[in-house]
């Protein structure tokens, strides 16, 4: 057996440098490479299985017409040469009856890769489609942050093992960052304390030396209330608030309103812990701040995330080794990726919507109505929010819908045609992180299992059939590449592409303290009063208002979050048998005061609802939530859930404060046994 590196794909911080075991021409097995500085050899639960991925009997290897009802999942094998000449044809008359924004492509993060993710935005941007705004997971947390520090490099994960304060903001790092976890506990095994705050004890609380049990939507008031006693008891970097900060003498005014007595009543948090924390976080010599997406997923997210990332300023942890706040590190990856994605093939005018609002996209949308749609790196059926009306909009027999894909996932089923994808394993592309500041290009263990394609080659097979003759549409990616690498980033200066040929994990030239330099705001320094948000018209400085799902007050008692399951990754695994089993069946967790209150017993069957739409779970009657909080951990594909029904069946079309993201996290609900 001979092993050969690559990078895991899927849309995790960690970035994972692999090695997969090939045997006579077959992946036999993924683990990860122990020369990767950052992952070192560790791989997660989940893509150790990938072999099983890669050959699951769920695996499409021909393209697919449907012959039977959308949904039924009744398919014939055709021709590549069939399918591609079926959509050219139905994209040519879609445009000429139409126009061309009557054509909708619809993809997210289902491969980080920089070429295949970007694929095929150049032949939809050459077509005149619908643009899609890519919001769904992270722009609200990349907004709210960039208003008060700017888009930056944040601190590196791997100076944290000089903490001795580490507190993990929103984030089950064991399970969704696993690899940072060790360099947390290093920093633990020299004195450091790790404290978690999160709504409910998932796997990283309960390793945890403190857990702070935090109401949903509520983290800009729990930050603002450790501010009052950071002010209150003298605990302020003075010389790096005058010098590195504007609008500090506006913010102290706010303080007041966010006592920790007052704070306890909005974030269900003790008044008592919360000057505990604030204590820790004052007086510790390099206080730390790993910020998860959590906060983010809140009608009121990026006012949260930007209150959060305040912080750091007020105790000087910015200049302090081993201090900081990581977000993301994905600004020092600052690619030439306009010859992929070809922005000036567009014409001016072009209308766009926000893959949030699919539902309302596909049922709703006129002038002109969406006739076709175009999903590739995505399984909207199973991840977008309201799910009853996403699939009644995949439902119409009047949608044109293809699907790229490497399994017969929810989305496939309603597809007319499908087209089989080419997974990491048989492509080659380059990976950047947004947990750690590794660049590293893969290639081809394995040759395509069956007929399948690689994204880019399947957009260029396509813009050949309609007659597109750009050179972005005949460039391979290893010519991408070369091109992605002419950047002015001082990041990425001195990289070349015989550097990355070898496949071996190189680091970007991000400095030991990212922010020496000043920040990137506005003002070059941390903006407690945003100039931002200003010309925005929003809140300029900090405000600790919750948010609240307001379509459910008055009607739904019991808060909801959807956090990841440990076994998953968002949809994917689902297709993995052993992980599934793992997983167990799907629950609710509920506090054992409110199931006592609806007669609930643990491991019943419940029904839970809202003016969405319904799902049905086995209640886990706990107290790792609070009262009056619920959590169901997905993702799961409906067709493992009873009735077919997702939990985005619960969740909101509504858009965050800024970036306009999905807040997840902010539904309200009813639950009881189902009868």
């Amino acid at each position: 057996m001979e092993f050969k590196r690559s990078v895991c794909p899927h849309d995790c911080p960690d970035t994972c440098g692999l090695l997969a075991g090939v045997d006579g021409g077959r992946v036999v097995s993924v683990r990860g490479d122990p020369d990767h500085p950052f992952t070192r050899g560790a791989v997660c639960v989940k893509v150790g299985h990938y072999p099983e991925r890669i050959y699951s009997p769920l695996r499409i290897t021909t393209p697919l017409r449907r012959t039977g009802k959308k949904g039924e999942g009744s398919f014939a094998r055709i021709s590549w040469d069939e399918a591609l000449e079926e959509i050219a044809s139905r994209y040519s008359h879609i445009s000429k009856a139409y126009g061309p924004e009557a054509i909708l492509p619809y993809s997210y993060a289902g491969t980080m890769g920089l070429v295949h993710f970007h694929g095929g935005h150049a032949f939809f941007h050459r077509l005149g489609a619908t643009r899609l705004k890519r919001t769904i997971c992270s722009s609200t947390v990349e907004a709210g942050f960039a208003a008060t520090v700017g888009k930056m490099p944040t601190t590196d994960i791997e100076s944290t093992v000089e903490s001795d304060l580490i507190i993990i903001w929103g984030s089950n790092t064991i399970s969704t960052n696993m690899h940072a976890w060790p360099f947390f506990l290093e920093a633990r095994r020299k004195g450091a304390i790790i404290a978690v705050i999160d709504p409910y004890t998932n796997r990283t609380a309960r390793q945890a030396d403190i857990h702070l049990k935090i109401r949903p939507g509520t983290d800009a008031a729990l930050a603002l209330s450790m501010m009052n006693v950071l002010a209150g008891e003298g605990l302020l970097d003075r010389a790096f608030i005058d010098s590195q900060t504007i609008g500090f003498e506006e913010l102290k005014s706010r303080l007041p309103g966010y006592s920790p007595a007052l704070a306890e009543g909005i974030t269900g948090i003790a008044a008592s812990s919360t000057k505990e924390i604030a204590r820790l976080y004052g007086k510790a010599r390099a206080p730390y701040i790993r910020l998860g997406w959590g906060p983010g997923r809140q009608l009121r997210g990026a006012m949260a995330v930007r209150t959060i990332a305040i912080l750091p300023a007020l105790v000087g942890a910015f200049r302090k080794r081993g201090g900081g706040i990581t977000r993301s590190t994905s600004a020092a990856f600052d690619m030439n990726l306009s010859p992929l994605t070809r922005e000036d093939l567009g014409k001016k005018g072009v209308r766009s919507v926000n893959m949030v609002e699919l539902g309302k996209v596909l049922t709703n949308l006129d002038n002109p109505q969406i006739m076709a749609m175009h999903v590739y790196h995505s399984n909207p059926a199973v991840v977008a929010p309201d799910s009853k009306m996403v699939m009644k909009g995949l439902s119409r027999e009047d949608l044109f819908l293809v699907v790229q894909e490497h399994l017969m996932t929810e989305t496939a089923l309603f597809a007319d045609l499908v087209l089989p994808g080419a997974s990491f394993l048989e492509s080659t592309d380059l990976y950047r992180s947004y947990g750690h500041y590794y660049l590293q290009m893969a290639k081809p263990v394995i040759e395509p299992v069956g007929e399948a394609r690689p994204t880019l080659r399947i957009f260029q097979d396509l813009a050949r059939r309609m007659g597109f003759k750009e050179d972005c549409f005949s460039m391979s990616e290893e010519e991408f590449i070369k091109e992605m690498l002419k950047t002015d980033s001082p990041y990425l200066e001195g990289i070349s592409y015989d550097d990355l040929e070898e496949g071996r994990p190189i680091r970007v030239r991000v400095p030991e303290n990212p922010f020496e330099s000043g920040f990137k705001t506005p003002s070059g320094k941390v903006e407690i009063y945003s100039r931002t948000m200003a010309d925005l018209g929003l809140d300029p400085l900090p405000d600790g208002s919750p948010s609240v799902d307001v379509e459910g007050i008055g009607k739904y008692p019991l808060q909801l979050i959807t956090p990841p399951r440990h076994q998953f990754l968002n949809s994917t695994f689902n297709e993995i048998d052993d992980l599934r089993d793992q997983a167990g069946r799907p629950t609710i967790m509920i506090h054992p005061g409110d199931a006592e209150a609806r007669g609930i017993k643990g491991g019943a069957e419940v029904r839970v609802w809202n003016d969405r739409g319904e799902c049905f779970l086995i209640a886990d009657v706990t107290d790792r939530t609070a009262p009056g909080v619920t959590v169901i951990e997905g993702l799961y594909w409906p067709r493992f859930m009873v009735g077919n029904l997702g939990i985005n069946s619960l969740t909101s079309q509504r858009l965050t404060d800024m970036g306009k993201s999905c807040a997840f996290h902010c539904n309200l609900v009813e639950v009881a046994e189902s009868k």
